[in-house]
């Protein structure tokens, strides 16, 4: 249907008889092109800037004493932040090296802070359902009695 659809649309792209265009043609490719424009932007666009503005959060909320990987794989914990770069802190015999603040990757401390979170969450959660189970099987033992 959709296919029978598009043929339609596009047909008719020769002239008519008088010499003149045929314009429900022009209009359906326009329609078409537009339609297809849009699909472009929901499909294509707009996920990475999504994840573009992530990234960028992700990086403008880098703290002193983060672990984070950079994008070069290198592990360690944040020593100085300024404005553009960060200084890592990495290895037993703390070597320090200068970063781009683009380089960054992933902050590991939030990323186990934001993990504990959901397991404290989750098993809160879990508590209250056994608790609401409990005091079911209490009332209906009361009643029975």
């Amino acid at each position: 249907m959709l296919f029978d659809t598009l043929n339609f649309l596009c047909m008719g792209t020769g002239t008519a008889a008088d010499g003149t265009a045929n314009k429900s043609s022009s209009i359906g490719m326009i329609v078409m092109m537009v339609g297809l424009m849009v699909v472009m932007y929901f499909v294509m666009i707009r996920p990475q800037k999504k994840k573009q503005q992530e990234e960028q959060k992700l990086r403008d909320s880098v703290q002193i004493g983060d672990e984070v990987t950079t994008i070069g794989g290198i592990n360690g914990r944040v020593v100085t932040v300024k404005e553009d770069s960060i200084v890592l802190e990495t290895g037993a015999d703390r070597t320090k090296l200068k970063f781009m603040r683009w380089a960054i990757q992933t902050n590991n401390t939030a990323n186990e802070r934001a993990e504990s979170e959901k397991a404290a969450f989750e098993a809160a959660k879990a508590a209250e359902k056994e608790e609401k189970k409990s005091s079911k099987r209490r009332s209906k033992k009361s009643d029975e009695e």
